[in-house]
């Protein structure tokens, strides 16, 4: 079990919460925290890339120049992947890049990355919801006032992120916001601080804690 620093808005103590989640065994935490990093970025991939074989560009039905007499290499078509303009030899083809990782990996993954970063993590209660339109000097402050630097890669993780919280944050580079059933590995161990809503702490107990 590991205990979390509770922070209210503006930064003051407000308590502490606990957060104790099944991880995976210490030989096989990283290979397998590694995995799901890989199946994430290679998901993100379109893997649309085409390019076009001798086959399928179009001309070169008639050959060039004749066979002999003219002191160059003999050509049977322009379309020869040797001629600019030409085929390509073992281009890409649109395909998938899928990895295959079966449910209880991923989850274990999940809690594992997440329970890493528990020295790294802070809970605020009702992290902005005093907002009444977006601003994003209000958010900046409040990290500040939390103890983050500007320039600090941070994962802010809301329980149901309001449109005010999401074009107050969308401006802020170094900045994340996902809601708490995006989780996932990759966002979880590239920032460097974690902030967290109270809701946002009780769904992932309540989704991730079972197991």
């Amino acid at each position: 079990m590991t205990t979390c620093v509770v922070r209210d808005w503006q930064g003051k103590d407000a308590g502490e919460a606990s957060l104790d989640l099944k991880v995976a065994n210490e030989k096989t935490a990283l290979d397998l925290m590694h995995r799901a990093v890989l199946r994430q970025q290679a998901h993100s991939r379109q893997g649309t890339a085409s390019t076009l074989t001798r086959s399928e560009v179009r001309g070169g039905g008639r050959k060039p120049y004749k066979q002999k007499g003219t002191g160059r290499a003999r050509q049977g078509s322009i379309r020869t992947p040797l001629r600019p303009g030409g085929g390509i030899i073992f281009g890409p083809k649109p395909r998938s890049y899928n990895l295959a990782m079966n449910r209880k990996e991923r989850r274990l993954a999940l809690r594992t990355a997440l329970m890493a970063r528990c020295d790294d993590l802070m809970v605020v209660k009702g992290f902005g919801k005093t907002l009444k339109s977006p601003k994003t000097k209000e958010i900046t402050d409040a990290l500040t006032r939390l103890g983050i630097a500007q320039d600090t890669k941070v994962l802010v993780i809301l329980s149901e992120p309001s449109e005010i919280i999401q074009r107050s944050i969308r401006n802020l580079d170094k900045v994340k916001l996902i809601a708490a059933n995006q989780l996932n590995v990759f966002d979880l161990l590239h920032a460097n601080s974690l902030v967290l809503d109270e809701e946002a702490l009780v769904m992932i107990k309540e989704v991730y804690g079972d197991d």
